[in-house]
C-alpha cells in the first residue's frame, strides 16, 4: 500500500512575523497573575453605547499606570543591563485581520490610552479594524520587514526590544493586549516579548470575568501586579463607569451635569489590596 505524504509549504509573512515575535517571547521570564472582576454595572451601562470591552480595558490599564508605575518600566538588557520607565503607556493590541486572503495578527499601537476619552479609544480601534491593511503605518511597517531574510529581522526585533527604552516604547509598546473572549475562549498564559500582556475571559451574565496579568519577573513581582489589578477593578467600576454613564446621557440628549450624575454602589476609585 502506498505510503501517503503530505506537502511543505513557505511560510507567509504573518506566519514569519509571529515566529519572531515568539522567538523573543519565549526569552522572557513571564508570569501570570489572575483576578476575578465584578463587572455587572460596567456591563450595563456599555450595552447600548457602542463601547467595547477591549476600549475599557485599555484605558483602565493606562490609568493604572500613573499609580502603579511598574506598568510602564522594561528591562533594557545592552549594552548593559538597566531599568526603564516610559513616561506614559502605550498600548500594542493585537488585531486579526485578513490579509492576502489569509487571518493575520497585527499589532495597533495606541499612545497614553489613559489620557484618552472612550469615543477616542473605540474610534482608534475601530480604525484598526476596518481600514485597509496597508494604508496603516504601522501595519506597512510589520509586512515590510518581515520581508527580509531571518536574520536581519531578528536583529531588527532585538534592536528595538533591548537597545533603547524609548525606542522599544515608540515602536512596540509598554504593554501588549491579546483577547479573544468574544469567540468564548480564553488563553491562561500568552506569551509577548513585552514586559506586560493584558487578557481577560469571557465575561458572564453577571459580570464576572477573568483578567489576568503576565508580566516579566525580572522587571516586577506578582504582588504589584496583583494591586494592579485591584486599582483596575476599582478604575472600572468608578471612573470610566462614570464616564460612560456621562457618555450615555450626551448619546441620548439627556446632558447632566457630573453632580447630577447618579452612579450607585460607586467603589473608591483609590482601593488597592494590600
Amino acid at each position: 500500500m502506498p505510503t501517503s505524504r503530505g506537502r511543505y509549504f513557505r511560510l507567509s509573512l504573518p506566519r514569519r512575523w509571529v515566529s519572531d515575535l515568539l522567538h523573543f517571547a519565549k526569552q522572557i521570564p513571564s508570569v501570570p497573575v489572575e483576578r476575578v472582576m465584578n463587572l455587572k454595572e460596567v456591563q450595563d451601562a456599555r450595552q447600548h453605547i457602542g463601547i467595547s470591552w477591549p476600549t475599557l480595558f485599555l484605558k483602565a490599564f493606562g490609568l493604572a499606570g500613573l499609580q502603579h508605575p511598574e506598568l510602564r518600566q522594561a528591562l533594557i538588557s545592552y549594552p548593559w543591563s538597566r531599568g526603564y520607565e516610559h513616561p506614559t503607556s502605550v498600548a500594542s493590541v493585537a488585531i486579526e485581520r485578513k490579509y492576502k486572503g489569509e487571518a493575520a495578527v497585527f499589532f495597533g499601537q495606541i499612545q497614553n490610552p489613559e489620557g484618552h476619552t472612550l469615543e477616542s479609544l473605540e474610534k482608534n480601534l475601530r480604525f484598526y479594524k476596518s481600514a485597509p491593511v496597508e494604508s496603516i503605518g504601522i501595519f506597512r511597517r510589520l509586512i515590510r520587514i518581515s520581508k527580509l531574510p531571518v536574520a536581519i529581522r531578528r536583529f531588527a526585533w532585538w534592536i528595538s526590544l533591548n537597545w533603547s527604552g524609548v525606542k522599544r516604547a515608540k515602536r512596540l509598546g509598554t504593554f501588549g493586549m491579546s483577547v479573544y473572549s468574544s469567540l468564548g475562549a480564553s488563553s491562561l498564559h500568552p506569551l509577548s516579548p513585552l514586559s506586560f500582556l493584558l487578557n481577560y475571559g469571557v465575561i458572564d451574565a453577571d459580570g464576572q470575568v477573568s483578567v489576568r496579568i503576565v508580566y516579566d519577573h525580572r522587571i516586577v513581582d506578582g504582588a504589584v501586579i496583583a494591586r494592579a489589578l485591584a486599582t483596575m477593578e476599582s478604575i472600572l467600576t468608578g471612573k470610566l463607569l462614570d464616564e460612560l454613564i456621562r457618555y450615555e446621557h450626551v448619546m441620548t440628549g439627556n446632558i447632566k451635569d457630573d453632580k447630577d450624575v447618579d452612579t450607585p454602589h460607586r467603589r473608591d476609585e483609590s482601593l488597592v489590596s494590600r
